[in-house]
């Protein structure tokens, strides 16, 4: 069985198959329920195509449009609101507990260059070993973490194991 894609459900010109259709002009003017050659005469005479855009209603709903117009600002839509809701891409600065101030400022640095450019960010808290046994300061450094970025960003999900030795948290841009 084969899928069907979107540009194949459009019935164009001769591929309308109902013997009478409702016409609406290029301008938005109903013309009425015609039969299909009528139909397709007044599209040729405009120099543009049939198109059905209500296939299931009685009789189907067909309107005199540039078809090749119509596919590409229909893209443009879709790739319009593609592009707004992407929301930017997850980047992640990974920390051990133990990781000293100078390192952790150009960690927050980096971070705040994430936020600017509009991508969310999963800071991460690794643990080894013994310190395992000190989660509490793994989530005092990721509050931290949060604190010194507050003015470019929010925390979105809040600092929460996710493994038996990680601490994540979620920070998105303002």
């Amino acid at each position: 069985m084969a899928i069907r894609k979107k540009s194949d459900e459009v019935r164009i010109n001769e591929k309308i198959r109902s013997g009478k259709v409702r016409l609406i002009s290029d301008d938005g003017e109903q013309l009425g329920i015609l039969s299909l050659e009528e139909a397709l005469s007044q599209a040729k005479d405009a120099g543009l195509d049939l198109v059905e855009v209500a296939p299931n209603s009685d009789p189907p709903v067909c309107r005199v449009m540039d078809y090749g117009k119509f596919r590409y600002e229909a893209s443009k839509k879709v790739q319009e609101a593609r592009k707004k809701t992407r929301g930017g891409q997850m980047k992640e600065i990974k920390l051990r507990p133990n990781t000293q101030d100078h390192d952790l400022g150009f960690k927050i640095k980096n971070l705040r260059s994430f936020l600017d450019k509009k991508n969310r960010v999963k800071v991460s808290v690794f643990f080894r070993g013994r310190e395992m046994a000190f989660m509490k300061a793994g989530d005092d450094l990721l509050k931290r973490v949060a604190e010194e970025v507050a003015d470019a960003g929010t925390v979105d999900q809040p600092p929460s194991r996710e493994a038996r030795n990680r601490m994540t948290m979620v920070i998105v841009p303002k």
